[in-house]
């Protein structure tokens, strides 16, 4: 659970300024106790407020987790409506930051997920780091021994940095499997496409769409055939969420 939190929707994020998320987790070294950071949406509590229920493990991997960070300020304005203020700290950017200014050389950096050609990049791009990959099979939610193999791999790793990049549920599910490891080391981050924004395979919206928090409606422009249901049909059930939820102390 994170240091200082908010509830909002039955969640605790971090209340915490970026400021101070960021210096916990440069502390972080490859030799400290193991911890994971997630990184809910809107899509991300859609999901874990209709599925928690049949999907063992998933609201824990939630409350479990050291970090939370508000990835959409989608949710941040809902957030503020219901008189929760939360910091908006998206996986992407987070993702940027380490590898651009809190790694060092030396540094052993794990990713789970993404394609080979993207751990090329990122030793081309960062030279001076250990990366490290396994790729998992897909259909990881309802592959509970494929979701244990890469838990295994972090925690046998002892990255300083572990990027899960399988999507959510699953990541979130991996990244709490390892908690239970003894030997796990370091912070893993569930980011989804984090990497892929940094090595450009997907593109980040306009800066100005960021700010204006429509992030998710360039997304749905570049891939309406993947994204549609998740931004059309699925998300819009945020807002009733909102509606009904009473905020509860944090």
């Amino acid at each position: 659970m994170p240091t200082s939190s908010r509830n909002f929707l039955d969640v605790d994020f971090d209340a915490e300024p970026t400021d101070q998320i960021l210096a916990r987790i440069e502390a972080v070294g490859a030799d400290s106790p193991y911890q994971y950071l997630i990184t809910p949406n809107v899509d991300h509590l859609v999901r874990l407020h209709r599925r928690a229920s049949d999907v063992p493990g998933l609201a824990d991997a939630y409350r479990q987790a050291d970090f939370c960070v508000c990835d959409s300020k989608v949710l941040a304005r809902l957030a503020k409506w219901k008189g929760v203020d939360l910091p908006v700290l998206p996986g992407s950017d987070l993702t940027e930051i380490l590898l651009k200014s809190v790694v060092v050389a030396g540094d052993k950096i794990a990713i789970v997920g993404c394609d080979p050609e993207t751990a090329d990049d990122l030793r081309a791009r960062f030279p001076q780091l250990k990366i490290v990959q396994h790729r998992p099979p897909m259909g990881l939610l309802a592959n509970a021994s494929a979701r244990t193999a890469a838990a295994q791999f972090v925690a046998r790793e002892q990255a300083r940095f572990t990027f899960i990049c399988v999507g959510s549920p699953q990541q979130e599910l991996i990244a709490a499997e390892v908690a239970s490891m003894p030997e796990a080391r370091g912070l893993a981050l569930c980011v989804g496409a984090g990497l892929d924004f940094v090595t450009n395979k997907q593109k980040r919206a306009p800066l100005i769409a960021r700010k204006l928090g429509l992030e998710w409606a360039h997304r749905l422009a570049t891939n309406p055939r993947r994204l549609w249901r998740r931004y059309l049909v699925e998300g819009p059930a945020i807002f009733l969420m909102a509606y009904r939820w009473q905020k509860t102390a944090a």
